[in-house]
């Protein structure tokens, strides 16, 4: 999202080096593009624990290439609010153009050279196409709420963190006031009621001390 703000601290670079430990041989094993989803509630770190990722698979000479959910919202974050506001049973996976998100991780596996995707613009409340290269990766991430929900994946990510661990998180992050108001707090435990059912699918779980481990069985 163009606008954001993304500040990688050691917790995050922590949780990164061990889903990395978990998932290298695999990659390595895989002789050809690998695909990540890190999924997890608002403000539980998503956005930095993929990029320090994409950071720590650099220390192992591999690149990587990060799709945003937040660019793929239908609405950019101001209309989508509003929209949430007059109708709160809108907030979940319809959001999201998840199909769209999926093809871009099938491109990206079947070898495209570049995709033309979108681009939210949070301070114009807009979205722009942008188109980015992808024929120098050979891991893409995908970082959001619902990425677990993703056909088009190869590991798993579920940071396991719910919205009352991550008001200070979200407090430090926030881009407008209206992100801490009473009514968000009704948004993020909807969006709990989903998202934690999508823990069993994942393939890492990152705990609350942002530990990497495999799921268990």
């Amino acid at each position: 999202m163009k606008g954001d703000s993304i500040v990688v601290e050691e917790h995050h670079i922590r949780a990164a080096q061990g889903a990395v430990k978990i998932m290298l041989p695999e990659i390595i094993k895989n002789k050809g593009k690998y695909t990540i989803s890190v999924a997890g509630e608002s403000g539980s770190g998503k956005s930095e624990i993929a990029t320090a990722i994409a950071n720590e698979l650099k220390t192992k000479g591999m690149t990587s290439v990060i799709f945003q959910q937040d660019d793929y919202f239908i609405y950019p974050p101001r209309t989508n609010d509003a929209v949430r506001r007059k109708d709160i049973t809108w907030v979940g996976p319809q959001e999201v153009k998840l199909d769209l998100l999926d093809q871009h991780l099938r491109d990206f596996l079947d070898g495209k050279d570049r995709v033309t995707k979108p681009l939210v613009c949070y301070e114009e409340d807009c979205v722009e196409d942008d188109t980015i290269q992808l024929a120098h990766a050979e891991i893409a991430i995908a970082d959001g709420t619902y990425t677990t929900l993703l056909q088009n994946v190869n590991a798993r990510i579920f940071i396991d963190r719910d919205y009352r661990d991550t008001r200070k998180h979200r407090e430090k992050r926030i881009r407008h006031a209206s992100e801490l108001d009473p009514y968000i707090d009704k948004v993020l435990e909807i969006e709990h009621g989903i998202i934690s059912r999508h823990k069993a699918k994942a393939f890492i779980i990152v705990n609350k001390d942002y530990e990497s481990s495999l799921q268990k069985d």
